[in-house]
């Protein structure tokens, strides 16, 4: 069922709207999340290093494809809040022409490529061999990411977040019980991991695709939908392709810092792997109402509605922080006992990645301001700025490790996350309030723009 975001009170949609996008999220970190803990609790703790240092890698591959996904999607939202059906269609079958051929380019270049990479970035002898059975994996299945992603993206911009937190429900819970029979039952180590999440994805991605043809009669093309002009190329590119290379570039960043951490050994490669597996389930609620605000920007955009969008960003900022020091609480009060289900009683992991949560948790806050300005932005059709802050993300991570590991070893790690946050922060957030100024007029009759905005004001 679709959603107009355009009517009603901005922060009851935005609340509806992300609680089954957090869920979703959630779950789909449990992608990932049951691989690293079934791994590290059944193989051990060099296989849980292996899984985690191919972390950064997946991101700058899988990534891109996530950020392309996203863009493309944005073009759909708004031209669905304008209420051009025609287009929308249009907009579908040029974002699923792109994903295809992006698929294609992905696959013939990551997975020939990662034994190499993975050498390069000087990864451990004693984990490489188990790091690469996995990633290669990974890689031979972008397909099954890219169909997942793409089709939930455009369920989304359709104001559908509900449905496909039904569908990753299923597969998370396929996921999990596939990582049980492939590792406990065939012994297929870090490789089984990964075919398991690969079959979720292929799952799901399905589910999306026969819901999306039975329930949303605007997204069946037809052969005039294929026609695609070069303009309207052209139009989902400059959106989608500095979204995905954004994406790429904070991985760049990540990949530099997993560099660092591989020479710091497997113990530190585990801690900071256990460590972030918490903190990436703890930042979504913040990343969750980010991406909410994409559609919810993007919706109204298309509308003329520009009031509203003022209005629900003041919103969200407040609902949004709450959330980041709630979840800073929790991680720097409870961090040992969640790394303990990794880990097991490695006291000298635990002890590691209680900085890393320390550090991390108490910055939250920071991030959550950054995922409103980004995805707003983005939802505005402005990636230039996204991207400058992605840049931004990179040069901080980098100094974390090259100079900060060097005085400060996995504490001067540690400190890479938040520094990349501040150092995009501050662009995006100048852009934001630049932006938001110079948007016209509301569409339509100014009076009645004008009552509206007094009663959205009310609802504060």
């Amino acid at each position: 069922m679709t959603r107009n975001l355009t009517k009603g009170n901005p922060a009851k949609l935005i609340v509806l709207f992300t609680i089954p996008l957090l869920i979703g999220n959630l779950f789909q970190q449990f992608y990932s999340m049951a691989d690293t803990l079934i791994v590290g609790r059944t193989v051990g703790v060099n296989a849980l290093a292996a899984v985690g240092c191919t972390g950064s890698l997946s991101f700058l591959i899988l990534g891109f494809a996530q950020g392309l996904t996203s863009g493309l999607s944005i073009i759909t939202a708004q031209r669905f809040g304008a209420g051009d059906d025609t287009n929308v269609r249009s907009s579908f079958a040029a974002s699923v022409l792109i994903s295809v051929v992006v698929t294609i380019l992905l696959t013939a270049l990551s997975a020939p490529l990662a034994k190499p990479v993975l050498r390069l970035m000087q990864t451990p002898d004693e984990i490489i061999e188990d790091a690469y059975q996995y990633i290669v994996i990974i890689f031979w299945g972008i397909g099954a990411s890219v169909l997942f992603n793409l089709l939930s993206n455009v369920i989304r911009a359709l104001g559908d977040s509900r449905t496909p937190l039904l569908f990753l429900v299923v597969a998370c819970t396929l996921n999990i019980a596939l990582d049980f029979l492939l590792i406990l039952v065939f012994h297929m180590g870090v490789a089984g991991a990964a075919v398991a999440t690969i079959i979720a994805q292929i799952l799901s991605g399905v589910m999306c695709l026969l819901y999306m043809v039975k329930r949303f009669p605007i997204l069946r093309l037809t052969a005039a939908d294929w026609k695609i002009r070069g303009e309207t190329l052209r139009a989902h590119l400059q959106v989608a392709l500095p979204m995905a290379f954004q994406s790429s570039i904070i991985a760049i960043g990540a990949i530099i810092l997993q560099f660092a951490l591989n020479h710091l050994g497997a113990t530190s490669v585990a801690a900071y792997t256990a460590a972030q597996k918490i903190d990436m389930v703890a930042t979504q609620p913040m990343a969750s109402f980010g991406i909410t605000m994409a559609t919810y920007a993007a919706q109204n955009f298309g509308a003329g509605q520009y009031h509203r969008i003022r209005l629900g960003v003041r919103q969200c900022c407040v609902i949004s922080v709450a959330f980041s020091l709630f979840m800073g609480v929790v991680n720097i009060t409870c961090g040992r006992w969640l790394v303990a289900l990794f880990v097991g009683a490695q006291l000298e992991v635990i002890s590691l990645a209680k900085i890393y949560l320390l550090t991390n948790g108490a910055c939250y806050w920071i991030l959550s301001l950054l995922f409103i300005y980004r995805y707003t932005l983005q939802g505005l059709g402005n990636s230039f700025v996204p991207t400058i802050a992605g840049i931004m993300e990179l040069g901080m991570r980098t100094i974390a490790a090259v100079v900060f590991t060097q005085f400060w070893g996995f504490t001067g790690a540690c400190l890479a996350n938040p520094l990349a946050w501040l150092g995009a922060c501050v662009p995006l957030g100048i852009a934001y309030f630049s932006v938001i100024r110079n948007l016209p007029q509301d569409t339509g009759d100014l009076s009645t723009a004008g009552n509206q905005i007094e009663k959205d004001e009310e609802l504060l």
